[in-house]
C-alpha cells in the first residue's frame, strides 16, 4: 500500500472549509425541506461536495460512508462531510512554510546482461 500523498496546506484548508460549509448549509436548509423528507436539493449538494472533495484531497475511504449517510433523509444533518474530511486530511498536510515535494523516484530497472549476438 502506498503512503498517503502530502497535501498543500491550502488544499487541506479549502477541503475543510468546503465540508463545514456544506454541513452548515444542509442544517440551515432542513426547515425548508423537512416536509419533503427526500429532497433533490440536498442530493445535488452532496454529489457536488463529494466530487469537489475528491478533487481536493484525492480518494479516501472516509468519503464513501459520508456520502452514503448524506443520502439518508434526516441523517444528512449530521456533519458527516466535516468528520470525513478531517479523517482524510489528518497527517497529510505539508508542514507550515514547507514545500510539497514529490515522492522519491522509482528504483531503476535492473539491466539484463545480454549474451553475444548470434548474427
Amino acid at each position: 500500500m502506498r503512503p498517503p500523498a502530502v497535501l498543500s496546506p491550502e488544499r487541506v484548508r479549502a477541503a475543510r472549509i468546503l465540508a463545514v460549509a456544506a454541513d452548515l448549509a444542509q442544517i440551515a436548509l432542513l426547515p425548508a425541506v423537512f416536509p419533503l423528507s427526500v429532497t433533490p436539493i440536498n442530493n445535488v449538494i452532496d454529489v457536488a461536495v463529494g466530487l469537489a472533495l475528491v478533487a481536493l484531497v484525492g480518494w479516501h475511504w472516509a468519503l464513501l460512508p459520508a456520502f452514503v449517510a448524506e443520502m439518508i433523509p434526516l441523517v444528512e444533518v449530521v456533519p458527516t462531510w466535516t468528520v470525513a474530511v478531517f479523517i482524510a486530511t489528518r497527517g497529510r498536510a505539508a508542514p507550515p512554510g514547507g514545500r510539497v515535494e514529490p515522492g522519491p523516484p522509482p528504483p531503476p530497472l535492473a539491466q539484463v546482461p545480454r549474451g553475444p549476438s548470434g548474427s
